[in-house]
């Protein structure tokens, strides 16, 4: 099905064929087949080359990545190369259901690695399809955690979030694996509410791909904060789509690229519905031998699409000379009565502002970590409990850097 396969993606096609054949299992890796590990000549792929980053799927020699979020007092998911570990007891309102039959993927196609991640999950203990659904007026607060070590780590998670209830969900995707590819798919029913919180770190030799599809009815709000430190190629993907009148979202995300590491942002927010709201804001920082990307995209269809009110913005600092920093912000309106906008900027710290902290005693190094920390906090407010974590991992990086 792969034209010229590479090494990498021969052993992605050895894992397929070892699963239980599935004919919705045979499609989701059709759709990724189209492309194989997406590449430059991709054109939403330019930037992130998986196929020349992505080499022979061996234990990566990087233990994973510490994890900040966890917490003794929420449940947590945990997800290896070597299977699926479930909490003890689950908060009230949170159902697990785990499936062994595959589950169709809207919009295959579009999310390559995505559908990658669905094709590939179910292998050794996990199941195929992790089913759960969120009820009740208590938030729901859960824990998830994808990390090595192995070769390959690949999982699927499908949540349902019923009419008026809350999801609390954080993520910490801490690497250790050569290849990590996650799904996660949220559908929120009339006025649900769903606050996400991802942590992404992985090794200077390892590939993540992390992909998420929302999709929001009536009167429902997302609210989602990403943190991302990338790996040698790493891809943090949000594909939402507003279905009823009254939804909201708002998807902030901040990053820090050092040298020999990558990170991509990339979301798409299709406007179906009247009168929806999307606000997103992007702050990045990266060193002399990092790489950021950001693509964003607003979709804004004719008729559907009116009273529409969105705005995306992407900051983004270019710490030391060699850094790089690649963006494509993007705008699809063919409504009429809607309220769009979206603005990119790069550039270095403000000299000035270095000057007056270096007059007051400063050391060069501090002040340019406090900078950046200011610039990048705005990212980071709506974390909830996790906002004093993530920041401390911000200071932490700067510190060093």
């Amino acid at each position: 099905m792969i034209r010229n396969p590479t090494v990498a993606e021969l052993e992605l096609v050895a894992r397929y064929a070892a699963l239980k054949p599935d004919p919705r299992r045979e499609r989701l890796f059709e759709a990724f087949a189209l492309t194989g590990l997406p590449h430059r000549r991709n054109e939403e792929w330019r930037w992130s080359d998986f196929k020349a980053a992505v080499g022979a799927l061996e234990a990566s020699a990087t233990p994973p990545a510490a994890d900040p979020l966890a917490s003794d007092d929420v449940a947590t998911l945990k997800f290896t190369p070597q299977g699926y570990e479930a909490p003890a007891s689950l908060p009230p309102g949170l159902r697990l259901l785990p499936k062994e039959e595959v589950q169709a993927m809207s919009g295959a196609e579009d999310a390559p690695l995505g559908a990658l991640a669905a094709a590939l999950s179910g292998a050794k203990n996990a199941p195929a399809t992790l089913l759960a659904e969120v009820s009740g007026e208590t938030p729901v607060r859960l824990h998830m955690v994808f990390s090595g070590p192995g070769a390959i780590n690949a999982a699927r998670v499908v949540f349902l979030v019923r009419p008026g209830a809350e999801l609390q969900v954080s993520e910490s995707h801490l690497g250790g694996a050569a290849f990590s590819a996650s799904l996660i798919e949220f559908t929120l029913q009339p006025g649900a509410r769903l606050n996400r919180v991802v942590y992404q770190r992985g090794g200077k030799g390892e590939a993540q791909a992390i992909t998420a599809l929302i999709h929001q009815e009536t009167d429902a709000q997302t609210k989602q904060t990403v943190l991302a430190f990338g790996a040698k190629v790493s891809r943090i993907e949000t594909r939402l789509v507003h279905q009823e009148t009254g939804s909201h979202a708002t998807l902030n995300a901040a990053y820090l690229a050092g040298d020999g590491y990558h990170v991509d942002f990339t979301s798409h927010v299709r406007h179906g519905a009247r009168a929806c709201i999307t606000r997103q804001a992007t702050k990045g920082a990266v060193v002399n031998g990092g790489r950021g990307v950001f693509q964003g995209k607003f979709h804004v269809p004719r008729n559907a699409g009116q009273q529409t009110d969105a705005s995306m913005q992407h900051n983004a600092l270019l710490l030391e000379d060699g850094a790089e920093v690649f963006a494509k912000p993007e705008l699809e309106i063919l409504a009429d009565d809607v309220q769009c906008a979206h603005g990119n900027t790069s550039g270095a710290l403000d000299a000035a502002q270095l000057f007056y902290l270096r007059q007051r005693g400063i050391p060069l190094v501090q002040a340019r970590a406090m900078l950046t920390e200011a610039f990048i906090a705005e990212a980071l407010e709506d974390a909830g409990v996790h906002e004093d974590a993530l920041r401390a991992q911000a200071q932490a990086w700067l510190s060093e850097v």
